[in-house]
């Protein structure tokens, strides 16, 4: 495969793992870990591995996310709440990205959102993990296009928000209860 087919299959991963954080993140916590994992496994192993071929990237990112979601599955409370540090600092660094609002203070707003991200997953699961994986859906969408940052952050806000819609309303219908039975 050559480097712009890479460069394809790395955005259309990116964008197929947005989607299913906006669409399923909360219900598959799992998988949000998991994806989490696979994200920071890419992110890493591009930049440490920058000369390897694509695979071998798309490789250590895969096992990164396998070892995110056994993880999850093992250990719930503890890799929820790495998954939260993870995902708030992947949403800061997102955010500054998006934006254009880079700093040398990086590393200090990266350390704030994970431990922001880590305080709301905790006390607030449910929402957390709803709101949590949407941004990092929504960035992960975004992050693939390469157009005006007005442009992104507003489908930014819209992937939010529709992220935020559909898992709050499969969080309602999972929750509503059974009718009561018919009496004849």
């Amino acid at each position: 495969m050559n480097l712009e087919g890479e460069r394809r299959t790395m955005m259309l991963l990116r964008i197929l793992a947005g989607i299913g954080l906006l669409i399923m993140g909360r219900r598959l916590f799992w998988l949000f870990v998991g994806l989490i994992g696979f994200i920071w496994g890419m992110h890493l192993a591009s930049h440490f591995f920058s000369g390897q071929p694509g695979w071998m990237v798309v490789a250590i990112a895969l096992m990164a996310g396998i070892l995110g979601a056994l993880f999850a599955l093992l250990l719930q409370r503890l890799a929820v709440g790495l998954a939260g540090f993870l995902a708030g600092a992947y949403i800061v660094v997102s955010l500054l990205h998006v934006t254009g609002w880079g700093t040398r203070m990086d590393w200090l707003l990266f350390l704030i959102g994970g431990i922001i991200g880590t305080i709301l997953i905790m006390i607030l699961f449910d929402w957390a993990l709803i709101i949590l994986s949407s941004l990092v859906g929504a960035g992960l969408v975004t992050g693939t296009f390469h157009v005006d940052y007005s442009v992104k952050t507003l489908l930014f806000i819209v992937l939010l928000a529709v992220g935020i819609v559909i898992q709050s309303g499969l969080m309602k219908t999972r929750r509503s209860p059974a009718p009561p039975p018919k009496r004849n």
